[in-house]
C-alpha cells in the first residue's frame, strides 16, 4: 500500500502536523543527513567525508591490523571537524519531543558524532559507535571510555588496563551494530516509527521500518528524498529535517 508523500507548503513552508496519541510509542533512526544539515558531509558525497581515502584503507578490521596509524589519524581528523559542528534545529526538535514523552521515546543513531547529545537527547543509543570514544583492541570486555583527543601520532595513543591499545569506538565495515538484542525489543514496543536523513541502503537499519510495520507501527519517512525503502513508509514528508521537523508532531 501506498504511503502519503508530504512536501511544505511553497508560500508558509508548512507540512500537516503528525499526532502523536497519549498511548504512543515512538521509535526514532537518525541517519547521515541529519548530521549533514550541521554541515557533517555524508559517506557517499562526492565531496564527501571518505574523499581520498579508501573504506578498506580507514574502516574495516584488517585496516586496523595493517594500519592502526592511518586509521587513527582518520578517526581524529574525523573527531577534529566533529566537534565544530553544532546541533541542527532538527536535533533540537527531537530532544523536545522525548521530553514531552520521556520513557515513550527511544532513539537509535547511525551517526557517531554528538549532536543529538548535545541537543538534549538522553534516551539514545549509537548503533555505530561513538566518536568521542575509545575501547579496548583486544574486545577484553572493559567498557569504552571517553577519549575526546585529537592524535598527532599512534604513540600517543593510551593502553587498555589489560595491555592492549585502544581503538576508535567504531563499528568498521563488516563489524556487527551494537546493542541489536536492545534495539529490536524497543522496535518491538514501539507504536510509530520515525526515520530522517537515511537513504534505505544501509542494513541492517534499512529494514527497522519493515520490522516496525509487521508489528503494526505507522511509519514516517523526513528527508529531502525519498530512501529506497520508501514504500515502507505510512507518511514520507519530503524537506530538509531542520526545516520540517520543528513543529511537526504534537503530542495529545
Amino acid at each position: 500500500m501506498r504511503g502519503r508523500t508530504a512536501k511544505p507548503d511553497q508560500e508558509t513552508g508548512d507540512v500537516e502536523i503528525i499526532e502523536v496519541g497519549a498511548r504512543d510509542r515512538v521509535f526514532v533512526l537518525t541517519g547521515a543527513g541529519i548530521s549533514a544539515e550541521s554541515g557533517l558531509p555524508t559517506f557517499r558525497a562526492e565531496d564527501g567525508l571518505w574523499a581520498g581515502y579508501r573504506v578498506e584503507d580507514v574502516c574495516t578490521p584488517d585496516a586496523w591490523r595493517r594500519d592502526p596509524a592511518g586509521v587513527w589519524a582518520f578517526y581524529s581528523g574525523r573527531r577534529a571537524s566533529g566537534w565544530k559542528a553544532q546541533p541542527n534545529p532538527a536535533h533540537v526538535a527531537l530532544a523536545e519531543l522525548e521530553s514531552e514523552l520521556g520513557d515513550r521515546f527511544f532513539l537509535c543513531t547511525q551517526n557517531v558524532d554528538d549532536l543529538h547529545e548535545r541537543a538534549g537527547s538522553k534516551r539514545l543509543l549509537h548503533m555505530h559507535g561513538e566518536l568521542a570514544k575509545s575501547r579496548c583492541e583486544r574486545e577484553c570486555g572493559l567498557p569504552p571510555i571517553e577519549d575526546r583527543a585529537v592524535y598527532e601520532n599512534l604513540a600517543d595513543v593510551g593502553r587498555c588496563a589489560c595491555g592492549g591499545r585502544l581503538r576508535p569506538h567504531i563499528v568498521f565495515f563488516g563489524e556487527i551494530p551494537l546493542e541489536m538484542d536492545r534495539i529490536e525489543r524497543e522496535i518491538a514496543k514501539a507504536t510509530m516509527m520515525v526515520v530522517i536523513g537515511t537513504s534505505g541502503s544501509v542494513y541492517p537499519a534499512a529494514n527497522f521500518v519493515h520490522w516496525a510495520r509487521q508489528s503494526g507501527a505507522r511509519a514516517v519517512y523526513i528527508g529531502p528524498e525519498r530512501p529506497l525503502n520508501a514504500e515502507a513508509f505510512t507518511n514520507t514528508v519530503l524537506g530538509m529535517a531542520g526545516q520540517v521537523l520543528p513543529g511537526l508532531f504534537v503530542v495529545l
